[in-house]
């Protein structure tokens, strides 16, 4: 798998698997196939939880669950899935807000159109389940790379 550690390749393969699960979620609620869902944000499951989930898993496996890259790994997921479940989903509920003042607004007013992106941050179960997708995406991935 080249010279990067396979926690790198895990952290890819986590981001990935989730991202590929959005975009068949999408074919069976509606029918099309949308390539878009492989870079989007928000959604089932967590992409950026899926990611950083693999990655502590890799760093815990290769290196020793009592080392410190791996508690650092895992403080850094929890930062990370923490801000995917809150920050950014307020980011959201606040970008849905304005632009539905906007579109009172249009009415009354000649505004641009533009619409801000709403779907950025996760439910609490979208993060979860994007841990999970990512910590069994690592161990099934350091079974093909270290064995």
């Amino acid at each position: 798998m080249g010279t990067f550690h396979p926690s790198l390749w895990a952290a890819i393969f986590g981001w990935l698997v989730a991202q590929t699960i959005k975009m068949f979620i999408c074919l069976v609620r509606t029918g099309r196939l949308d390539f878009r869902y492989l870079v989007s944000t928000g959604g089932m499951p967590s992409a950026h939880s899926a990611m950083v989930s693999a990655l502590a898993t890799a760093l815990g496996v290769t290196l020793g669950f009592d080392s410190a890259i791996f508690g650092l790994g895992v403080s850094f997921a929890l930062i990370v899935m923490f801000d995917a479940q809150s920050v950014r989903k307020a980011a959201g509920e606040q970008a849905q807000l304005l632009n539905q003042i906007v579109d009172e607004l249009l009415h009354e007013h000649h505004l641009s159109e533009t619409k801000l992106k709403e779907l950025l941050g996760h439910t609490q179960l979208e993060v979860f389940m994007g841990a999970l997708t990512g910590i069994t995406t690592a161990i099934v991935a350091l079974r093909f790379m270290l064995y």
